[in-house]
């Protein structure tokens, strides 16, 4: 494509749209950045823009520019924005910055092995990598995560990209056709984004493009459906079969990418060499080894990068002990389907939930996790919904309802679940929601919860207790 002079509005001024506009106007582009911000941030952002020879629009992120002829949007933007509606009514292309990174990438570009789904994965992507990395490749996890794809992909440091895509990159997507691609999990989420589980699901499954070489994950019917009927391989925690990854007596092993999948299977790691150990987590490093296997990575370097990987934090953080109690933070448990998989890792929890929904139902959740659940104590916006399924299906459970959205509110969460817990049991931060009602983030909700676990004082009776 010959971006020189081409007319290009670049919605939004965050860090992929910065990266876009930057990309563009070096290829020549005439670049009009838009954000709906005028504070001090997106002033110094817009300085930095015109640097590069952008011109920055503050304050209006909803007009589109006189003369555009592509429309490039940052990951967030709704189709329904204004700005990228009157660009479809125009006839105007939209792109996302993942769309235009697949379009700048040299001939000799390094090959994408991608993966999506509702949750897991920043954890799988980083595991993917860390894979990568003891095969003796040169990879480095992107999309979703970290570096922009729109830089890395100009960057010939890396010879493979591991890339998380979210349904937001996906739906702004066309032509983006990784060497291999899987979809870790479907659950409802974002569905005021999308407007439907189906359309959700339908931008996941996007992914799979023609000669992408698809791993489906056999435990999730949607995940399935979305892979189609003939994919390279597939990943069960159960015991595989032919043409399959999953669990053998405690051993990860692979039955599809061996000389003989009927009569082979290789060891790929032990189910102790995943951390932190949870089975929505076993089934992330099992989609790793997928994709790192239809690569052409050996086994033994499966076990090798799910030992050096390090997991983000506030993912099944355990915080400390008090009391013989466990806190573990799961505060990047955004959804009902993260939730469960972390209460699924539980015998006995005291559940602190709640926040923004995102227009998901907490039903089916409730339900299944009920058996697991000491007592319940929740915050944020959308608290009621919860506090309504639990009466419907756990009304034996004691529930804790702290209106309060200070900066001292997680305190009296911690504090009021430190007091319905017994030696033996988790307290677990696994919202189920997002944070923005109280936080500026699920991390800082989670740092917000490990201070105020800090906080706690020793048990009276147990004075000294490790901590």
């Amino acid at each position: 494509m010959n971006w020189k002079d081409l007319a290009v509005c670049v919605a939004g001024l965050g860090v992929s749209g910065r990266a876009a506009a930057r990309a563009l106007a070096g290829r020549g582009a005439r670049v009009t950045a838009v954000d709906a911000r005028d504070d001090e941030t997106a002033r110094g952002q817009a300085a930095e823009l015109e640097s590069h020879g952008v011109t920055v629009r503050l304050g209006d992120g909803d007009t589109l520019p006189p003369g555009t002829e592509l429309v490039v949007v940052s990951p967030g933007w709704r189709p329904d924005a204004p700005l990228p509606s009157a660009a479809v009514a125009a006839g105007v292309e939209v792109y996302g910055e993942v769309e235009l990174a697949w379009r700048l990438r040299p001939a000799d570009a390094a090959p994408w092995l991608a993966l999506t789904g509702t949750n897991g994965k920043t954890t799988a992507v980083r595991m993917l990598a860390a894979v990568l990395s003891a095969a003796g490749r040169r990879p480095l996890a992107v999309g979703n995560v970290g570096t922009p794809i729109v830089e890395a992909v100009l960057d010939p440091t890396y010879d493979v990209l591991a890339v998380e895509l979210s349904s937001y990159q996906l739906h702004w997507s066309s032509t983006v056709a990784p060497f291999a691609a899987a979809v870790l999990n479907v659950a409802p989420d974002h569905i005021d984004w999308h407007g439907s589980l189906d359309a959700y699901a339908a931008d996941k499954g996007r992914i799979y493009a023609p000669g992408t070489l698809a791993v489906a994950n056999a435990d999730d019917p949607v995940a399935a459906r979305l892979a189609g009927a003939s994919p390279v391989a597939a990943f069960t925690l159960d015991v595989p079969r032919p043409g399959q990854l999953g669990v053998v007596e405690g051993l990860l092993v692979d039955r599809a990418f061996v000389a003989d999948p009927v009569r082979e299977a290789a060891e790929l790691a032990a189910l102790g060499d995943v951390r932190p150990f949870a089975p929505h987590n076993v089934a992330n490093a099992l989609a790793a080894a997928a994709l790192a296997r239809a690569f052409g990575v050996p086994p033994e370097a499966v076990r090798e990068g799910l030992r050096a990987f390090t997991p983000d934090p506030h993912r099944i953080a355990h915080v400390m002990t008090v009391g013989g109690v466990h806190y573990v933070d799961d505060s990047k448990a955004t959804n009902p389907h993260a939730a469960g998989a972390s209460l699924a890792a539980c015998e006995s929890a005291v559940w602190i939930a709640g926040g923004l929904l995102k227009g998901a139902d907490v039903e089916d959740l409730v339900r299944s996790c009920a058996p697991r659940l000491r007592a319940v104590v929740l915050l944020g916006a959308d608290r009621d919904q919860i506090a309504r399924a639990l009466a419907r299906h756990a009304p034996d459970v004691p529930v804790v309802d702290v209106a309060a959205t200070d900066t001292g509110a997680m305190d009296t969460v911690v504090t009021e679940a430190s007091r319905l817990a017994r030696p033996g049991d988790t307290v677990l931060l696994a919202p189920a929601g997002a944070s923005f009602d109280m936080f500026t983030s699920y991390g800082a909700r989670g740092d917000a919860f490990a201070d105020a676990v800090r906080r706690l004082p020793d048990p009276p009776d147990r004075p000294g207790t490790a901590r």
